[in-house]
């Protein structure tokens, strides 16, 4: 059995890592973290086209190999290559012409959680862009759309928000 796979994306600052972590305790499922963080926490000086890259192949073996031993029917990613499509876009200008391939060849998420950007946005090294928040949730929103996925907008503040995942997250698997 294969798990369905929901990715959770969209743009900085938005509670992604938090959603999850709290939708795979609900559902007693797994999720995958996101490599970005770790990876970028350990390099010295401004990250690279060739990190990306690196990101972008780590963060589906993880995803590829978790989804291979779980037995939950569930598995939760915390990003995706859209994530990092976009991110190379707007860094370099430029995106690495397999990651754009892969996004449309591999098996696509069974849904996709674009997380809006309701929330405050919170300081942390490794965010970029506090002013651009709509001009990145536009992007993604266009990039899911000529995707061609299976997407859903998630909004609230706190609690609200994780009911408001769970309620779309019970809609699919009533569906499966």
């Amino acid at each position: 059995m294969f798990p369905l796979r929901i990715a959770i994306t969209g743009t900085e600052s938005t509670g992604k890592s938090t959603l999850a972590v709290a939708l795979a305790a609900h559902y007693q499922a797994v999720f995958v973290p996101e490599y970005a963080r770790q990876y970028i926490d350990q390099i010295q000086g401004p990250y690279t086209l060739a990190d990306i890259e690196l990101i972008a192949h780590q963060q589906m073996a993880m995803e590829d190999n978790m989804a291979a031993q779980t037995t939950s029917s569930l598995l939760f990613c915390d990003t995706d290559l859209l994530v990092t499509k976009i991110w190379a876009e707007h860094a370099f200008q430029a995106c690495p012409i397999w990651i754009t391939q892969e996004l449309q060849q591999r098996p696509p998420y069974t849904l996709y959680l674009l997380l809006d950007i309701d929330l405050p946005w919170q300081p942390d090294p490794q965010r970029e862009h506090p002013h651009l928040r709509q001009y990145f949730f536009e992007w993604y929103k266009k990039e899911l759309i000529a995707l061609q996925v299976n997407w859903v907008v998630i909004s609230g503040i706190g609690e609200q928000r994780l009911h408001n995942a769970i309620e779309v997250v019970d809609t699919l698997l009533a569906k499966h």
